[in-house]
């Protein structure tokens, strides 16, 4: 019987560890290899300290890596993007790129998916896959214009009702969207 209580993670992106008790009460500890999930989030050049933390604490939640595309606008030992990202900084698999071109040379992303309020189609009308990764754009200008057009197939949008809301918090966006993914793909 696993004893939920009793769950600690030695290494978030390859163990878990747990206490068993067998029927005869003898207890003893296994490791179960745990798959990382396949969707990654993809922060392009994040301008908000506390956004980026909370984004940060989402991918430890749900073993999603996290991708930053610099430059930032702050520091990555800011005390906002650790205050936000509370004590979890140790189970983010965390990857910082010098620039666009070099996160497409070294993470080689599959298919890649790009929100903005300007898209047309919405983030429920696809079809998520293992390895997608989830592009967001800078809090205040979103994605460049030019990736989007290059883009048109992959670009999306979280609908607004309200007219008066410019756009979502980062971190909503990333939430709402990747829970999306894991449940189309049966990983909630």
């Amino acid at each position: 019987m696993l004893d939920p209580c009793r769950t600690s993670i030695v290494n978030p992106f390859t163990f878990a560890q747990f206490i068993v008790t067998s029927e005869d009460g003898v207890r003893k500890q296994i490791l179960l290899e745990l798959h990382q999930l396949a969707v990654h989030i993809v922060l392009f050049e994040p301008e908000i300290p506390p956004n980026t933390g909370s984004v940060a604490r989402l991918c430890a939640a749900t073993l999603t890596p996290l991708h930053l595309i610099e430059p930032l606008g702050f520091k990555i030992d800011d005390k906002h993007l650790k205050r936000a990202g509370l004590d979890y900084w140790e189970f983010v698999d965390l990857r910082v790129h010098r620039c666009w071109d070099e996160f497409l040379s070294s993470a080689r992303p599959g298919k890649m998916l790009f929100f903005s309020k300007r898209a047309v189609r919405s983030y429920t009308s696809i079809r998520y896959g293992e390895n997608d990764f989830l592009v967001f754009g800078p809090e205040t200008r979103g994605l460049p214009q030019d990736l989007l057009e290059a883009n048109p197939d992959t670009a999306l949008r979280i609908p607004m009702m309200g007219s008066g809301v410019r756009s979502l918090n980062l971190s909503n966006a990333a939430s709402i969207v990747l829970y999306e993914a894991l449940r189309q793909l049966g990983k909630t």
